[in-house]
């Protein structure tokens, strides 16, 4: 394939231009990136460490912040080094690796909410039945599908795209190697390719959207049904951070890849990008350490018992 295309590496346009913003962006996104880390990692840990979080809530979150660090890390670091060492030169391969696992780990994340969305809908409307409805080989399942149907759509997007031409333009106007962008640059009839992406892009989020949305009116209705006003808040704050956590993530994704080329305008794109590609995998950890008394009350635990280890050390 390499010998047919006169493209070996790509330019990334990046984010901006303008000298000025070079270094507060490179602060910005080190900051953002950072939290991402001990975020994401921190959560895995803390669901390792907490024997209380050994339940199927816990286990599929833990997989969603192993998610949100890897395609975070597919963009963030190249991105960060554009901006400070004004490195946007990317090889032909680095570039498909990039994206390979940026849309690996995003579809994965896409299929993984609307698992946490089942899990939601056991626990709200068949609390009796949970530990048998919810077991480890159930939700081992539904992770494992979740990272197979990820790495295979983003086996079968890749191969897509650098199957095409590509010909003396190598500008890429991104700050990373996104599909569209790269699609854009194909001296190829790309007609079917862009059919492609938007089917395939469909049919992914709108599966899963009908996941969450059938297990959510379900829940909706489970919940009318409730008399006691403790049972109808006990189940929307089993809810609320995932509910959150989905919004933010659909609302995105929804705007970037559901519209015809012709719509696009790349500076609206990579605005969308940043919030999707670096602040949501920031975000998810924040929502439900946040609004989870389990997670905070087992950080207070780790935090106490690293504290008591210290002042038997000293």
């Amino acid at each position: 394939m390499a010998n047919r295309t006169e493209v070996t590496q790509f330019i990334l346009l990046g984010l901006t231009s303008v000298p000025g913003l070079q270094v507060p962006l490179f602060i910005m996104f080190t900051l953002i990136y950072l939290i991402n880390v001990v975020g994401n990692l921190g959560m895995i840990v803390l669901i390792l460490l907490d024997s209380r979080l050994h339940t199927p809530m816990y286990f599929f979150l833990s997989n969603l912040s192993l998610v949100d660090f890897g395609y975070s890390s597919a963009v963030t670091p190249k991105v960060m080094a554009g901006l400070l060492l004004g490195d946007r030169v990317i090889s032909y391969n680095a570039c498909a690796a990039q994206m390979f696992f940026f849309v690996a780990f995003a579809t994965v994340e896409n299929y993984l909410l609307a698992s946490m969305a089942y899990d939601r809908y056991a626990a709200v409307c068949k609390p009796l039945h949970y530990t048998t409805t919810m077991t480890t080989g159930v939700c081992a399942r539904l992770v494992t599908g979740s990272y197979v149907c990820g790495f295979l759509n983003a086996i079968f997007h890749v191969g897509d795209i650098f199957s095409l031409f590509f010909c003396k333009y190598n500008v890429v106007n991104h700050f990373f190697c996104d599909v569209p962008a790269v699609m854009a640059l194909s001296c190829s009839n790309k007609h079917t390719s862009e059919v492609v992406l938007v089917f395939m892009s469909s049919f992914n989020i709108f599966f899963a959207l009908l996941i969450i949305s059938i297990s959510y009116l379900f829940i909706s209705v489970s919940i009318l049904k409730m008399h006691s006003a403790k049972g109808h808040q006990k189940a929307l704050s089993t809810c609320a951070s995932h509910l959150t956590v989905v919004s933010i993530f659909y609302g995105t994704v929804i705007f970037m890849y559901l519209q015809p080329s012709s719509s696009h305008s790349m500076d609206t794109d990579k605005v969308a990008s940043v919030f999707y590609s670096m602040v949501i995998p920031m975000l998810n950890p924040l929502v439900y350490s946040l609004r989870n008394k389990e997670v905070k009350s087992a950080f207070k635990k780790v935090i106490e018992k690293a504290t008591f280890s210290l002042g038997l050390r000293f």
